[in-house]
């Protein structure tokens, strides 16, 4: 029972304090002005760090919020944490002009927590990245300078359940509460300074539902096939325009209104196999789609351009996992990954699909004198552009840091 109690102050006390925070995402792109910005997948470090596979991941001791059903087989024992922060470097090039651009970003990604609430019963909670935005550009004018920037992100604070009701199926769900804030700012300097602002505010739910099938092959081979689903639904919250006059120290809002209605997130529909040999080899291939097409978005005149349309998002994923010898010296004990994906975003800039791959590298340290506690440091390499016309090309460099505590709080210690 004392575990219990623990248990509970502990996620009462995680949830008063995420409640107040927002995971910031990376986002370091002119692209994150279209629409919401640049979408995150609810992948953890280790996630990551294999091209962002999880759809068909199932592991007692690690955290995978991309597919709820997978909380079903938390292990009994501990209570986990995993927080994850990410550093973005981005080299940009204009094709058209030759102009060339640098920018770094970064902040805190997640944090995710799971524990076991009863036999094949598990649950999870945490705060994770929807979508973020982060751009600063700009352009001569007539007797002036035209500067675009934007900032935001919007969150999910989430509480998920996994239930294994027979051998090897399992079912879960996440329900969350969707929050946060972006702004577009257009600076006009001219004869006099003016700023045009939209900014968007969402207050909303969500629903994030998974299943997952176990096949043993024999005693160390093991076949999982993952299938995600979230509906189609409007975003509730507000969106408004102001306009300052700076030298009049004038203020207007205009054009308030309410995002229900013309504010649309899309079907998104996800897959995913995975391979695991005893404790040495994992792999998995994912594949996810959002008709994005479909999602109602009502431009804000004076604003945004007036030709905004989204494209249908999708994205296939690979990533592969060695472990040496999971009971061996400290450096057999590693575990070694390696990932790559391909996603055509949703995005549609000037009739242009933006589009990116990249590959990813990680690697899991043993947290020296803390049990199961693993400490993982991931590289990517990420390219985007658009296609047919190619208007900024941008190669990234992203740092990944997370840490996963596996804290033994169910531990029985036998009394001699």
């Amino acid at each position: 029972m004392k575990a219990y109690n623990k248990l509970l102050i502990t996620a009462l006390t995680a949830l008063t304090g995420l409640a107040g925070a927002q995971a910031q995402g990376i986002a370091t792109t002119p692209y994150s002005r279209t629409g919401y910005g640049m979408l995150g997948e609810n992948a953890t470090g280790i996630q990551r760090h294999m091209g962002g596979v999880g759809i068909a991941s199932q592991n007692g001791r690690q955290i995978n919020v991309m597919n709820p059903a997978s909380y079903s087989q938390t292990d009994s024992l501990t209570f986990m944490w995993d927080i994850g922060v990410g550093l973005s470097n981005s080299w940009s090039n204009e094709p058209s002009t030759g102009k060339t651009g640098h920018s770094f970003g970064g902040g805190l990604d997640y944090i995710t927590s799971a524990f076991r609430i009863a036999n094949h019963l598990g649950a999870s909670f945490g705060l994770v990245p929807y979508s973020s935005v982060g751009y600063s550009f700009g352009k001569k004018i007539d007797n002036g300078k035209e500067t675009h920037m934007g900032e935001g992100s919007l969150s999910e604070l989430y509480l998920g359940a996994g239930w294994q009701p027979f051998k090897n199926f399992s079912l879960g769900a996440n329900f969350s509460y969707l929050f946060g804030t972006i702004t577009n700012d257009t600076y006009i300097t001219s004869n006099t300074d003016n700023l045009f602002q939209r900014t968007i505010e969402v207050r909303d739910w969500n629903v994030h539902v998974g299943a997952q099938y176990g096949i043993n092959l024999n005693k160390e081979d093991r076949i999982v096939i993952g299938a995600t689903f979230s509906p189609k639904k409007s975003f509730h919250g507000h969106t408004w325009g102001t306009y300052y006059d700076t030298q009049a120290t004038k203020q207007d809002t205009v054009q308030y209104t309410s995002l229900k209605g013309g504010y649309e997130m899309p079907n998104t529909i996800g897959a995913g196999i995975s391979f695991t040999h005893g404790t040495k080899f994992f792999g998995e291939i994912d594949f996810t789609y959002q008709d994005w097409s479909k999602a109602k978005y009502v431009p804000m005149k004076s604003f945004e351009p007036a030709d905004i349309k989204f494209n249908d998002r999708w994205k296939v994923a690979a990533g592969v996992q060695y472990v040496p010898n999971s009971r061996g010296s400290y450096m057999k004990r590693v575990a070694y990954r390696l990932g790559a994906y391909y996603n055509n975003d949703y995005q549609n800039v000037q009739g242009n699909q933006v589009r990116d791959y990249g590959v990813t590298l990680g690697f899991s340290f043993p947290a020296l004198g803390v049990d199961k506690t693993l400490v993982n440091l991931g590289l990517e390499w990420k390219h985007r552009y658009t296609a047919p016309t190619n208007l900024i090309k941008e190669n990234y460099l992203n740092i990944t840091l997370s840490v996963t505590f596996n804290e033994m709080w169910f531990w029985k210690n036998k009394i001699r």
